[in-house]
């Protein structure tokens, strides 16, 4: 197996253009964290106060608004005609019951919509396709679970087997690809969103067929490089860290984690994997990568990049490790020195030392929230953890537990929340609110 050496580990910030600083361009904000260094937006709001608007979005989709500029971006499938049936019924029933997922679904069309940040209405909306999905997705999922990426000149959104579809900023389609039909484990639906990185598109394609990951030129969808890799199904999205000499891609997934040139698609370095249904995505911070699951085990490793090169399994490239009280869907948000991770699906909060693994506090319960899909959010030293009922709790940063406040909305979120200026962005299954000072 082909390795390429690492070497001291840069700061991404310190070559950051400021927008991207100051929007939130990706499924995890800025840099991929969970954090917003530069918002502030309100500890306090309900349905009557500081919600500065309030727009329904047709169909349903998960996947996290991204802003840049004056503008909000949401992709959503919405169901078309007659109910049909995607397998035969009684198997489709059979998964239903003991698989969780589901076979039964309408044809859908797949949108594009961009909205302005000022009073939420639509500034244009594009259908990338029209079609019935050819497997089923979970009980609780959506047909339009990745979120879109951009960069202040392309608009890059992805629907899976659907294909990747890019526009500029005002909608006018640039290019379009097909990469084909993903087999997902258990027929739970696809996840994954991609990445931007200078004039590269990264996308992970991990399932129970051919799995690679692979680099797409920005402007005109020329394939520039593509790495077979032996891996399952994971919903887990790619993290670009900079290192000296070059940046690598990070992926994390039940077979391995690994990391990838961003320039050639060789392999840097390889660990153990995480546990099945990979689905947190890494975050990176001072130099380490930490990568967790939890679903049937528990995984949580910190990752030194400046050490790691080939084969890391058991050296002093991973700094520490926990094997208990990790997520299974909720990722990771790392914040001045603390990583913040929730237990399961579930609103535990624990809290670790990023340099030493040591636990602060947790795991502990917040009160009023059950169930989280969400991954936190931090803004001005807060924490921001979501619920799928409608709660959101807020906490002061830092390492002992305080809470700030809670607050409850009339609608269930599994979209990660976005924060932009003063602005916290919550998409809900039938509406996006803007959360903003009155």
């Amino acid at each position: 197996m082909l390795f390429l050496s690492a070497c001291a580990v840069l700061p991404v910030a310190a070559q950051t253009p400021p927008d991207t600083e100051r929007f939130w361009p990706q499924w995890r904000g800025p840099h991929g964290t969970g954090a917003a260094l530069h918002a502030d937006p309100p500890t306090t709001w309900s349905e009557s106060s500081n919600v500065r608007w309030k727009v329904e979005i047709p169909g349903l989709g998960s996947a996290t608004p991204v802003i840049w500029g004056d503008r909000v971006f949401v992709l959503t499938a919405v169901s078309m005609g007659d109910e049909v049936s995607s397998s035969d019924g009684v198997f489709s029933r059979l998964r239903r019951r003991f698989m969780g997922g589901t076979g039964a679904s309408r044809a859908q069309q797949f949108v594009v919509m961009a909205l302005d940040r000022r009073d939420g209405h639509v500034v244009w909306e594009r259908v990338t396709h029209e079609e019935l999905p050819h497997e089923g997705r979970h009980q609780t999922g959506t047909w339009a679970s990745p979120s879109a990426v951009t960069d202040g000149e392309v608009l890059c959104a992805f629907f899976g087997s659907r294909g990747l579809s890019c526009y500029d900023l005002d909608g006018t389609p640039l290019w379009e690809t097909d990469l084909g039909d993903m087999r997902i484990r258990m027929g739970f639906g696809e996840g994954a969103s991609p990445v931007l990185y200078e004039d590269r598109l990264i996308v992970l394609w991990d399932h129970e067929g051919d799995s690679f990951i692979v680099s797409f030129d920005k402007r005109t969808g020329r394939e520039q490089w593509r790495t077979p890799r032996d891996e399952m199904t994971s919903w887990t999205t790619p993290l670009v860290v900079e290192v000296q000499g070059g940046a690598q891609v990070v992926t994390s997934a039940t077979g391995a984690v690994r990391a990838y040139d961003v320039a050639t698609g060789r392999l840097v370095w390889e660990d153990e994997g995480v546990t099945l249904n990979a689905i947190p995505s890494p975050v990176s911070a001072d130099g380490v990568v930490f990568v967790t699951s939890g679903f049937r085990g528990n995984r949580l490793a910190a990752i030194d990049l400046a050490q790691a090169r080939g084969d890391i399994a058991g050296t002093d490239a991973v700094r520490w490790s926990v094997d208990r009280d990790t997520p299974y869907v909720p990722s990771p948000v790392v914040h001045d020195g603390l990583l913040y991770l929730l237990k399961s699906n579930s609103g535990i909060l624990s809290s670790f030392d990023t340099d030493t693994g040591a636990r602060h506090y947790g795991p502990e319960r917040l009160p009023g929230i059950r169930s989280v899909y969400a991954s936190p959010v931090v803004a001005d030293d807060r924490l921001y953890v979501t619920s799928r009922e409608g709660t959101t709790v807020v906490l002061r940063t830092g390492p002992v537990l305080e809470i700030l406040a809670t607050n409850t909305l009339d609608d269930q979120f599994d979209a990660s929340p976005a924060v932009v200026g003063g602005e916290l962005y919550l998409r809900g299954a039938r509406a996006l609110y803007c959360i903003a000072a009155d």
